[in-house]
């Protein structure tokens, strides 16, 4: 939760690389597009018909400004609950609650966050008032996952006594796990139980400012704390689970995770591997958090984000409330479910009071942190107004419809532009659509897995509206068409029938080289491309891909190609929208090795560095 310092410089965002699949289906040899005129109808989009990873949740964070809002009448309270947790709301399927570390020698007061001890080792189960009301108004929602997390240990057994600047002390960690696991025990039996505990948010950092709590936990401490919890939770028979290591940035994720996670006895503790993307990630670093996944064998969440602006979704400093800030959340959310292939996203701060100068208007002194915002001055002029962000509403453009257990299908071949994400959602096709462009732009989509019959909702969030109901697309057979409203996420809701047994077949042409992907006895090669049954491969409901010597294969000693379909992991792919086609068993890409443009130069897997030699267009 990086909202303390506001002062970290990132790179720009890069703009993704588009990949087509085929517009038709078991077409021999590989399909050619003829160019189209804009008023033309666009070529398809392609709903890929394997499936790729599960939804858990999507949710946001109850940190520090609960700590305000208990001060507000019960009236504002219930409605921010309703607004956040109920299904005229958002429907959060996740939500973070704070388990505070006592805000020893924290500056700024909302953020001094309570904890439960008292100094003779008791407990004190009235404190956190903002904190448990909220958790209470979660479970009583029936919110799939509560999710606590620790941004610092009780000040008492950090390096320093405080709850910022300092570490949990080694001798310590026993003492800190059965605390967590009170809290945890003590919650369950007021009917709140808590399903996951982070014990340690980005603890690359100790927030030594003081303006908010924080505790660094080295890399060789990280397995330690875990373990020490996981045993005690074990020792009650508590079945809360664990995540980690929730680093600030992806690239500290993939190098600093596989560290502590293969120390003895630690990975059967995890449940799922937790990132933040504040180092505004290319797709290649994306790709990476998948490739760290897929070598642990565990999912992966995304579980904050926030502050980016000015056009970019990098870190700056920016109060936006309007649909420009919104359509980056939403490509954020986009990326990290189609790139990353996370199993959760969840937003940092649901509700902030820092809009700056004005609660309706951009600014610069502001903060893009929260959902909803409320007045900083509340306690002296009592306005317990709420003022509603652009975000709110793109956020629920996910989460009131990727409800738990969506399953994710790629999308490629999207117009320039135009962002889609598809989700086989119990017995429905859920089609979220962010159109960045700012004019209309039409939209032709279809699905090679169970097949659309009937649209029954459409919901747009634009510049003018706020889920608005508006027209549902046309249907022909298996091929959805719509027009995307100008800067607009758009939420498209379809029956569907069908059991997802089609394949698609086309050429997949290197975007670095203009060569085609050719089959070759050894697996993949690069060649000019002829139209010959060597360069037609066909992808499938399994996740095969298919060429004329049979399935590629990612073997020990690199790729090679079966006749055979064991459904096995090595067997297995991904085709992202932005071009790179993924091993499910190692996380890596194909990629032209040493970016070689010569006929007959190999295909290789390769940690993905969104390089355009990992990059495959359709001819």
């Amino acid at each position: 939760m990086t909202t303390e310092g506001m002062h970290v410089s990132h790179p720009h965002h890069s703009r993704p690389v588009l990949f087509a699949a085929a517009a038709a289906l078991a077409v021999a040899g590989p399909l050619i597009s003829a160019p189209t005129s804009s008023a033309a109808t666009p070529t398809a989009a392609e709903v890929s018909p394997h499936a790729a990873q599960t939804i858990d949740d999507i949710g946001a964070s109850g940190a520090w400004w609960v700590n305000d809002l208990q001060h507000f009448s019960p009236e504002v309270l219930a409605r921010v609950a309703r607004l956040l947790f109920s299904q005229q709301g958002l429907a959060l399927s996740s939500y973070r609650y704070n388990i505070g570390g006592g805000g020893v020698a924290v500056t700024t007061p909302a953020r001094a966050a309570e904890d439960f001890l008292n100094p003779d080792g008791s407990y004190d189960w009235s404190r956190d008032k903002g904190g448990r009301t909220f958790l209470k108004y979660a479970a009583k929602y029936g919110v799939k996952d509560l999710i606590g997390f620790v941004n610092s240990a009780p000040a008492r057994w950090t390096t320093n006594g405080q709850s910022c600047g300092g570490q949990l002390k080694p001798e310590n960690e026993g003492d800190y796990a059965k605390y967590v696991a009170d809290v945890t025990q003590h919650f369950a039996r007021q009917g709140v139980k808590l399903d996951y505990i982070s014990p340690f948010n980005e603890p690359d950092n100790d927030f030594g400012s003081c303006g908010q709590e924080g505790m660094k936990v080295t890399v060789d401490q990280r397995d330690d704390i875990v373990r020490a919890l996981g045993a005690e939770q074990q020792a009650r028979k508590q079945k809360t689970s664990i995540i980690a290591d929730e680093s600030s940035q992806t690239t500290q994720f993939v190098s600093e995770l596989p560290q502590w996670i293969s120390q003895p006895g630690t990975a059967p503790y995890v449940s799922a591997l937790a990132h933040h993307t504040y180092n505004n990630p290319s797709d290649g670093q994306l790709a990476n958090v998948y490739e760290t996944s897929r070598t642990v064998g565990q999912k992966s969440w995304a579980t904050e984000i926030c502050c980016f602006g000015k056009g970019s979704t990098g870190w700056n400093q920016e109060y936006d409330p309007s649909i420009d800030n919104a359509l980056l959340m939403s490509r954020i959310i986009y990326k990290d479910f189609a790139t990353a292939h996370d199993s959760a996203f969840q937003w940092w701060v649901a509700l902030a009071s820092g809009y700056g100068t004005s609660p309706t208007e951009k600014n610069d002194v502001g903060w893009n942190d929260g959902l909803i915002y409320y007045d900083p001055d509340y306690a002296a002029n009592d306005n317990q107004s709420l003022y509603f962000t652009k975000r709110y509403y793109a956020l629920g453009q996910y989460s009131r419809f990727v409800r738990p257990g969506s399953v994710a299908h790629n999308v490629t071949g999207a117009p320039d532009g135009v962002e889609v994400s598809s989700y086989d959602s119990g017995g429905k096709w859920v089609v979220v659509v962010n159109n960045h462009n700012s004019t209309d732009t039409p939209l032709s989509l279809h699905f090679n897995s169970r097949t659309p019959v009937r649209a029954t909702q459409a919901v747009r969030t634009s510049a003018t509206e706020n889920w608005a109901k508006v027209a549902r697309p046309s249907l022909s057979g298996g091929t959805v068409s719509a027009t995307l409203a100008a800067r607009s996420v758009t939420t498209y809701v379809f029956d569907q029938k069908g059991r997802g047994s089609t394949a698609v077949t086309g050429a997949l042409v290197g975007k670095q080289s203009g060569k085609c992907l050719t089959a070759s006895a050894s697996g993949a090669a690069i060649g000019t491309c002829t139209g010959g049954t060597e360069q037609s491969w066909s992808y499938d409901a399994k996740g095969g891909l298919k060429g004329a010597n049979g399935y590629l294969t990612a073997g020990s000693s690199g790729l090679t190609t079966s006749a055979d379909f064991t459904g096995d992991a090595s067997q297995r792919w991904l085709l992202n929208a932005n071009g790179q086609i993924l091993s499910e068993a190692s996380g890596k890409c194909l990629d032209v090795s040493g970016q070689a443009t010569a006929d007959g130069s190999k295909v290789i897997l390769y940690s993905c560095n969104g390089g355009t030699n990992e990059a495959w267009n359709r001819a």
